[in-house]
């Protein structure tokens, strides 16, 4: 078989374009030949009739990124069904994040094996699953160790763990109650020693796209990448500085944080800042990354304040 040959058999398909998936496609669809390997994506049902605005947008932006679109509901599909999606894709790159609801990330990893995909990239764009494990204060967190149980439990499809860390951004999402640039408060989660990875969705999207693409390939393994990795202490600092603001600053223990959790077991956000105040899992050392091993420059968190702060105020 010829290599050109070789190349047509490799049809990819991305799950979802949300703000990671696009991330994605933006980077990867300029570095494919489409002669030799197409590119799918893959929507929420009705998006391309839509009239709402953002959708309109992303369906025009997939199209002119040249990717063919496919359109199926994850949280109603069957396993079969999905299945039968799969099967013509030789790498499939999951996007979606968490919006599909329990069981979506097991649903769509059992799929791809018993589609055969030759090649998965499973919605692993997070924490180091393996030291968190199972028991995490973000329950979602134990179908993520899950997932990594099932791929390493067979060998006919290689896998590919990209660990990210939470988007830079998260940091100051006013519900999250880390930074809260307009009400001036800084919350540590665990303690100010405590330490978190970050990374940009934009560097994500470029990250991932040199991962796949990658000679010689990546295949069952976890890759880690960073932003940055630092304390909230180290936040604090950063924030008052490019501010030039004083912010009041409260240290959010894991007792506090788990009394909370107790009271408002259902708060979804409750459960992400007691996750993270655990500390284990939840950052590595950016020395150690992909991106630094590679000269592959990425925006940490001060650089992110200081391109964001008039519009996150």
């Amino acid at each position: 078989m010829t290599e050109e040959n070789t190349q047509l058999k490799k049809p990819m398909l991305v799950l979802g374009a949300g703000q990671l998936g696009l991330a994605v496609l933006r980077e990867l669809a300029p570095r494919l030949d489409p002669a030799k390997q197409s590119l799918s994506v893959l929507l929420a049902p009705g998006m391309m009739e839509s009239r709402n605005v953002a959708d309109q947008k992303t369906v025009q932006e997939v199209r002119e990124l040249g990717a063919d679109i496919v359109e199926i509901d994850l949280k109603t599909v069957s396993v079969g069904d999905l299945t039968d999606l799969f099967k013509p894709f030789h790498t499939v790159v999951s996007c979606t994040g968490f919006v599909g609801g329990k069981g979506t990330q097991l649903k769509m990893t059992n799929a791809a094996l018993d589609a055969g995909v030759k090649r998965y990239f499973p919605w692993q764009f997070g924490v180091d699953y393996d030291i968190v494990g199972r028991g995490s204060p973000q329950d979602v967190f134990d179908e993520q160790y899950d997932v990594r149980l099932l791929l390493r439990a067979q060998n006919k499809t290689e896998w590919v763990i990209v660990s990210t860390g939470m988007f830079t951004s998260f940091l100051f999402e006013p519900s999250f109650d880390v930074v809260n640039l307009e009400k001036k408060t800084i919350n540590a989660l665990g303690s100010w020693d405590t330490k978190v990875t970050v990374t940009t969705p934009e560097d994500i999207g470029k990250l991932t796209t040199d991962i796949i693409l990658a000679q010689p390939h990546f295949a069952n393994e976890v890759v880690f990448v960073a932003g940055d990795t630092l304390s909230y202490g180290r936040l604090a600092e950063i924030v008052e500085t490019v501010s030039g603001e004083q912010f009041r600053k409260t240290e959010l223990t894991r007792e506090m944080l788990g009394a909370f959790l107790t009271e408002n077991p259902d708060d979804v956000m409750g459960k992400y800042r007691a996750a993270f105040a655990q500390g284990d899992g939840m950052h590595w050392d950016k020395a150690t990354t992909y991106n630094v091993a590679n000269n592959i420059p990425t925006v940490d968190v001060k650089g992110w304040l200081e391109a964001h702060l008039d519009e996150t105020r």
